[in-house]
Formats: C-alpha cells, sequence, structure tokens
C-alpha cells in the first residue's frame, strides 16, 4: 500500500471527518458558461449542510472584500439588483439569471451560503466562470468572380447554448438551402455578391458589425444599358448606364465623334430632338481601350390623339350640332305659331273693337228663359247727376229696349 493510500484510509477512519466532508457541498451544474452579449445567462448548483442547521441566508457572489471573509450579494450590486433574478427553493437548489450581459460582466461567480450554527458558512468552489462575447465576421481581403469564397462567423468563445446562427447581405436576412451555421460558402463567388455582410444569433438581439465584401471582375467589353426602354418622346429623362470592371475603369462618352461626358452613368433630362443619335462607352485603365457597340436614341416628338379619337370628336360634334338645330328649329317653329295665332286674333271681325262687347251676341236668337227675363227688365231709375252723358245714354238704351 503506497504512503498517499494510507493517509487517505487514515482521514476515512478519523471520525467525523467523513461526516463533515459528506454533508458540506455545492455542485455547479456548468463550471464555464460562454455567452454572447447582450443575451441572459443562467447560473444553477445544488448545495447540502449537516442536518441540524437552518440555512438563514443563500445567495450568489462574486468578490470576497478585502481583509474580510464576508463577500457581498450581487442582489445588493446596483450593477445587477435590476438585471438579476433569483429561483429555485434556496435550500438545496439555488438558480439565478443575470440579463443584458456585457464584457463587463466577466468573473468567476460563486454560491455561499450561512447557516444558524457557529462556523456555518460555506462558499462554493471553484465557482462558475462566466465569458462574455460578441460577434465578428471574417472575410478573404480579395475575392476574384468564380472563386470559392468562405465567410466565418466568429466569437471569442464557443457559445454554450445551441445556436443557429443568422446571416444577413446589406442588413437583407439570407436565406440559404442549408442549415444555417457560423460559415457561409459562396460558391462560386459572384459580382452581384458584392455588399456588407453581418451575422447574428436565432433567438438573440446582437449582431456582428458589417464588413465589405468586394468582388473583382475582369473587364470585357463594356455594355450600354438604356432606361427607360422602348419608345424615347421628346421631354422624357434617360439613362445610359456603361458597365464597368471592377476595380473600375475610366469611362468616357462618345456621341458621332465627340465626347459628351464621363462616368459610368450618362443621364439626360428633358430630352429634345437634338439629342438623338448613336452613343458609345469607352473604358480605359493600363491595359489599354475597349469600346461599347453603338446605342442609337430615337427622339420623337409627343403624338396627338389617335385617328379614332378623331373620329369620335366628330362624330360627337355633329350630334351637338344636330341637336342644337332641332332645338332652334323648335324655338322659331313655336315662335312663328305665336304670331299667326295674334294675327288671326287682330284680324277676327267678331273681336272689333268699334262694336260693343255683346255685339258678336245674338240674343234673341236664344230661346233661353235667362233672354226672355232680361227683355222684360225695366230700367232702375237714375241715380246720377242729370250731368253724366254716361248714364243718360244707358237710361235711353235701356228705354228702346
Amino acid at each position: 500500500m503506497s504512503p498517499m493510500t494510507r493517509a487517505l484510509v487514515f482521514l476515512l477512519l478519523v471520525p467525523g471527518v467523513c461526516s463533515q466532508w459528506r454533508y458540506w457541498s455545492v455542485s455547479y451544474s456548468r463550471s464555464h458558461i460562454c455567452a454572447l452579449k447582450d443575451s441572459t445567462v443562467m447560473m444553477s448548483c445544488t448545495y447540502t449542510h449537516p442536518a441540524g442547521h437552518q440555512i438563514k441566508k443563500a445567495f450568489w457572489t462574486k468578490t470576497q472584500i478585502k481583509d474580510k471573509e464576508e463577500f457581498p450579494d450581487l442582489s445588493d450590486d446596483p450593477e445587477y439588483s435590476q438585471r438579476l433574478q433569483y429561483l429555485g427553493d434556496k435550500q438545496q437548489i439555488s438558480t439565478v439569471t443575470l440579463s443584458h450581459v456585457t464584457l463587463k460582466d466577466e468573473h468567476v461567480y460563486y454560491f455561499r451560503f450561512i447557516t444558524d450554527q457557529p462556523r456555518g458558512k460555506r462558499i462554493g468552489v471553484p465557482g462558475v466562470t462566466l465569458h462574455v462575447t460578441d460577434l465578428q465576421v471574417e472575410s478573404p481581403e480579395r475575392v476574384t468572380e468564380g472563386d470559392s469564397v468562405t465567410l466565418t462567423c466568429k466569437s471569442r468563445c464557443a457559445l454554450t447554448d445551441r445556436s443557429t446562427f443568422i446571416w444577413y447581405r446589406n442588413s437583407l436576412k439570407i436565406l440559404t438551402e442549408s442549415k444555417p451555421s457560423h460559415k457561409l460558402l459562396l460558391d462560386p463567388v459572384r459580382r452581384e455578391d458584392s455588399g456588407t455582410y453581418s451575422c447574428g444569433v436565432d433567438g438573440h438581439t446582437h449582431i456582428s458589425p458589417d464588413v465589405q465584401l468586394n468582388v473583382t471582375y475582369p473587364r470585357g467589353n463594356p455594355e450600354i444599358s438604356i432606361s427607360p426602354s422602348g419608345v424615347i418622346v421628346e421631354g422624357d429623362s434617360v439613362t445610359l448606364t456603361c458597365s464597368d470592371s471592377n476595380p473600375p475603369a475610366e469611362i468616357l462618352w462618345i456621341k458621332g465623334g465627340t465626347i459628351v461626358g464621363s462616368g459610368r452613368v450618362y443621364s439626360i433630362s428633358n430630352i429634345s430632338s437634338g439629342d438623338s443619335g448613336e452613343y458609345k462607352c469607352k473604358s480605359s485603365d493600363e491595359h489599354g481601350e475597349k469600346y461599347s457597340d453603338a446605342v442609337t436614341l430615337n427622339v420623337i416628338y409627343p403624338r396627338g390623339p389617335g385617328l379614332l379619337v378623331w373620329i369620335v370628336i366628330a362624330v360627337a360634334c355633329a350630334i351637338f350640332t344636330i341637336i342644337i338645330t332641332i332645338i332652334l328649329y323648335e324655338i322659331q317653329k313655336k315662335r312663328i305659331n305665336c304670331r299667326s295665332a295674334i294675327h288671326e286674333y287682330e284680324n277676327d271681325p267678331r273681336t272689333d273693337p268699334s262694336e260693343g262687347t255683346y255685339t258678336g251676341l245674338d240674343l234673341k236668337s236664344r230661346s233661353s228663359d235667362l233672354y226672355d227675363t232680361l227683355t222684360t227688365v225695366h230700367p232702375r231709375p237714375a241715380v246720377l247727376q242729370s250731368g253724366s252723358s254716361e248714364h243718360k245714354n244707358l237710361s235711353q238704351d235701356a228705354t228702346v229696349r
């Protein structure tokens, strides 16, 4: 038996040593945690104490006060009080969550409990070591179109929780056919893949800083695209774009044989017929010059209404003219009829004003009782003044009759 084995057996046989060792314990579920910045961390442990002890206080701490055997409770620390939450029964299990962790939270955290018995204080060692990491995208410096390119989402430590990574290009989420991982494969890489890339972890708000991916491609014969395409009408705005290489070459625009502009894009606002003609773009770099094929701009005048529109307008005008003519004819016809009626009335002898009001009436030819009664009526006595000739005449007429 070796000396070490004999010493261990001796300790086990000494009364009280084994029991003290067995009943004072703190066991952590994880001794190392790697957490993502701004995430929530959970630390947990189980603990035991000898029978006859009652727990007076159980808490988590990170630092021992200098020259003292006291450790501050994290819940009393202003930096933790709003982010720390205790879970568990505080008798055999103690669990805390720490939210919104930052790089400043990297420490070793311990569980400590105090009983009601003298020397009944214990702290669990080695504690829980917390690492906090952010994310960074690692990208190759030079990328050429057609290459196989791998982007890596890196952290300073291996994340404890199983993580599903998310990739972004120009702040838009990239949908991949395979399960997202901390590596993004672009095979082959295209010039359209140029842009800013960042990564994150599903369920977390932290996103890595953007990294620029610049895909270079060789210079071929330049090509011109026209926007808008189709018919160009005088007064429109037209943009000519010359395809370029990466790194970019010097671009000149030529109309006929005259240089009219420079740069990858040539814009014409309020275009006129004088802008019609053939356009080319020329790209130049240290390898030489290349010309695009010519494109023709044909600026036309704005077209007026079509033949069908003119026919509709002519028919509408004709119908309107006919309706107005009919209305005027009816009005004139009514005027003529009205004048004829007035003329006949004026020439009718029965309406001669020189005749009396009853001249046209042949009262004697009527056999009405009313006529007979009227013929027997005696004249009234004259009640007007003798000088009134009008009443005299009336009296005379009544006497004659």
